[in-house]
C-alpha cells in the first residue's frame, strides 16, 4: 500500500561526477537517439543513490530531453530497478514454480519471520528482500540472489540463510 510518507520525497542533485558518466554513456548513441541511453542512466543513479526516486526519475528526463512519464515506465517495468529504499542487502528470492516446488516459499516465510515483511527495510538499514521471477538456476533451488553484483546463493535452507545474515551482518 502506498504511504502519503511515501510519495514526500526531496529534491534530487546530479554531481558533476554523475552528469560526467552521464555524458559518456549517451555519447555511445547517435544524436538524437538519447532515450536509448536511460537504462545505463538508471542504473547510474541507482548506483549513486540505492534506488530511483520520483525526483531523480525527473532529473533524469530532463536530461535527456523526455517526458518525465516515458522515465516512469521503463523504471517500473524492470524489477531492477527499485522505486522504493532499499537495505543495503536487497535479497531476490525466485518465487516461481520450479523453486517453489523445492522451498522457496519457505524460505521467503522464514525471512518474513527473521528480518522483515516483503519490501521493508530493516531498523538496522542492512536488510530488505523480495520475491522475484526466475533467477535462472531451477537445478539447484531454491536460490536468491544479492544485488548489485547478483551474488548467487543456492540449494537454500532455513540455516543457510541464518547463516547468510548472519555472514552480512558481521560485514555491515
Amino acid at each position: 500500500m502506498l504511504r502519503v510518507e511515501d510519495t514526500v520525497q526531496s529534491p534530487v542533485e546530479f554531481s558533476a561526477a554523475l552528469i560526467a558518466q552521464f555524458d559518456d554513456v549517451v555519447s555511445r548513441y547517435p544524436a538524437g537517439k538519447q532515450k536509448s541511453a536511460l537504462l545505463p542512466i538508471l542504473h547510474l543513479v541507482q548506483a549513486e543513490f540505492g534506488w530511483t526516486s520520483a525526483p531523480a526519475m525527473d532529473k533524469v528526463a530532463e536530461y535527456l530531453q523526455l517526458q518525465p512519464i516515458e522515465v516512469y515506465e521503463v523504471a517500473s517495468f524492470y524489477s531492477m530497478y527499485f522505486l522504493r529504499p532499499q537495505g543495503k542487502y536487497v535479497l531476490e528470492v525466485c518465487r516461481t514454480g520450479p523453486c517453489c516446488l523445492v522451498g522457496a516459499e519457505k524460505i521467503m516465510d522464514h525471512l518474513e519471520q527473521k528480518i522483515g515483511k516483503e519490501g521493508e527495510v530493516t531498523a538496522d538499514g542492512l536488510f530488505s528482500w523480495r520475491g522475484v521471477e526466475c533467477l535462472a538456476a531451477c537445478g539447484f533451488a531454491p536460490v536468491l540472489q544479492i544485488g548489485p553484483e547478483y551474488t548467487f546463493y543456492e540449494k537454500l535452507t532455513n540455516e543457510s540463510v541464518d547463516q547468510l545474515i548472519t555472514d552480512l551482518k558481521a560485514k555491515g
